[in-house]
């Protein structure tokens, strides 16, 4: 193989992955970008003279994938991604508060304390959590059949301030999927990963800069400096067949040479790639049966002097579900709430949304004036649904063409939609490619 035509079409965070693992490996690559800019549903974008995020994104310890490969491109992780101990600190709209901490204690006992020591629970609810995380570590959470999380939690005697208070918001915050269709399978892998082996695995490590600062443009460097082309503004039509194998991909008139082409395109995107092909059509009329979740994020300006208690604090019984503050971004006075998956709120026009949610913050602190600049980003499709028995349907990076992949959260990897999801399906698919071709 001409080393040369290697084709990876998207510059998302599985895109950037693939580019990056291929591009490490001594493999150049052209990486094919439809947009004008790289990062996918994960980027900076303007706010009246900052930059912020298309969504606001925390990153946990255990996205060991993602973290290599920001060392790989050179990123100073401490410079870039503030460490911290898991802490969950929520309120209710009428003042009550649920607390959590992990103690600095070997994985999971970390994981065990904090449940016991939780602030908000009952001594019943404290024990019946810790149940559960008992059977996480025994290994006596593994499913015959895939059920919702709400039927998981239910068969688990957990209670319905536990769920609210507690699994609910992480299953929220993880599956970007209501519990009652949300895979307990896949919830259950994540926790796993996140409390079971180290205990850093539970660290919160927040964002210090815009999310094309963390990753996308430490990695197009990476990518350009190492023999490779990214090319933004780039849209691929039609891929070019012969026999079953891949030759090439079409950017309107213009033929680019391939014996490896990576689909990093989110399900949607890959299917009308794909269905024109026989040998494709079946992959084609799966990848058009995924169904898909909103990200609604709301940026609020105050005033410098404004600042949450905690980096993020959870929020209960409301619209919102999570705030940050960006002043960990040097952005001081600046809010960021998160509201995952469907609801009502998405019907609502931006200036209502804004109310209810600043509203909501301001029974929280009455002491903070309105905001003075606002901003409603709403990510529509931005992640796929992690329903009940989607690893089923999920493809293999390898595909029914020789030399043809697919890269995306959406692939077999086990996780959610998640960056972690997606950077670890392109360090898979490039592991793939190696070994075909070595």
């Amino acid at each position: 193989m001409n080393s040369g035509d290697t084709v990876v079409v998207g510059a998302g965070w599985a895109g950037l992955a693939t580019a990056v693992s291929l591009t490490r490996a001594g493999i150049p690559v052209k990486l094919y970008e439809s947009a004008r800019q790289i990062g996918g549903r994960a980027r900076r974008v303007p706010f009246q003279d900052l930059t912020v995020d298309n969504g606001q994104h925390l990153f946990i310890g255990a996205y060991r994938e993602t973290l290599s490969l920001m060392e790989t491109v050179g990123v100073d992780i401490p410079k870039v991604l503030l460490r911290q101990p898991l802490q969950l600190i929520s309120k209710y709209q009428d003042g009550k508060a649920f607390t959590l901490k992990a103690p600095r204690l070997p994985a999971p006992m970390h994981l065990l304390w904090s449940l016991l020591t939780a602030q908000g629970l009952s001594a019943q609810e404290r024990w019946s959590a810790i149940r559960l995380g008992l059977k996480l570590k025994l290994g006596r959470l593994k499913l015959m059949q895939d059920i919702s999380i709400s039927k998981f939690l239910h068969l688990q005697n957990q209670s319905d301030t536990l769920n609210e208070a507690l699994w609910y918001p992480l299953c929220l915050a993880i599956m970007n999927t209501h519990p009652q269709q949300a895979s307990a399978e896949i919830f259950i892998r994540v926790l796993a990963d996140a409390f079971l082996h180290q205990q850093q695995d539970s660290n919160l490590l927040y964002a210090r800069t815009d999310l094309s600062d963390v990753l996308p443009d430490p990695a197009v460097d990476y990518i350009e400096q190492h023999g490779g082309q990214v090319q933004l503004g780039q849209r691929i039509s039609r891929l070019e067949i012969d026999g079953n194998r891949i030759t090439g991909v079409w950017s309107e008139n213009n033929f680019h040479a391939a014996s490896q082409v990576v689909l990093a395109l989110p399900p949607y995107a890959t299917a009308p790639l794909l269905e024109s092909q026989p040998a494709l059509k079946a992959l084609a009329s799966n990848l058009q049966q995924f169904e898909y979740e909103p990200i609604c994020t709301v940026y609020l300006q105050y005033p410098e002097s404004v600042q949450l208690p905690v980096p993020m604090l959870g929020l209960l019984g409301s619209i919102g579900q999570w705030a940050f503050d960006r002043q960990i971004c040097d952005q001081p006075g600046l809010i960021a709430v998160v509201i995952s998956s469907s609801g009502i709120h998405m019907d609502w026009p931006n200036s209502q949304l804004v109310d209810v949610i600043s509203t909501e913050l301001a029974n929280l602190f009455p002491t903070w004036p309105q905001p003075t600049n606002t901003q409603v980003i709403r990510e529509k499709r931005a992640t796929f649904a992690s329903l009940v028995n989607i690893n089923q349907s999920r493809p293999t990076n390898q595909t029914a063409i020789e030399g043809l992949w697919l890269a995306g959260d959406f692939t077999q990897t086990g996780y959610p939609a998640t960056l972690e999801g997606a950077v670890r399906s392109g360090v898979q698919c490039t592991h793939q490619i190696l070994e075909q071709i070595n």
